[in-house]
């Protein structure tokens, strides 16, 4: 199948131009981030279901959890931000 705007990979198309290129990969990139945080929030949880009420390994679990939902907020209000910065505010072409 032919690639008008880019580049055909085993990827699928890759886009020429740096706008499409960002938007394309950074949805993936949002959903990498967004599967490894929920595997850090489960492995939190079992690491507090298994502690035994050891006080070492739940604090390990729910430095676990709170900093896959830390690293999981800032991604999303990253992408929030350079929405409203590049789409609202500077009308940059290309990031709608």
């Amino acid at each position: 199948m032919p690639c008008p705007d880019g580049v055909q990979t085993d990827l699928g198309c890759i886009p020429n131009d740096p706008f499409a290129f960002v938007t394309k990969f950074y949805g993936i990139g949002l959903g990498v981030i967004g599967g490894v945080a929920l595997r850090f929030i489960i492995f939190g949880g079992y690491t507090i279901l298994t502690s035994q009420g050891q006080p070492d390994k739940i604090s390990k679990g729910k430095s676990y959890i709170y900093y896959a939902i830390a690293g999981l907020l800032l991604a999303i209000f990253g992408y929030v931000l350079i929405q409203i910065i590049a789409v609202d505010v500077l009308h940059i072409p290309g990031f709608r």
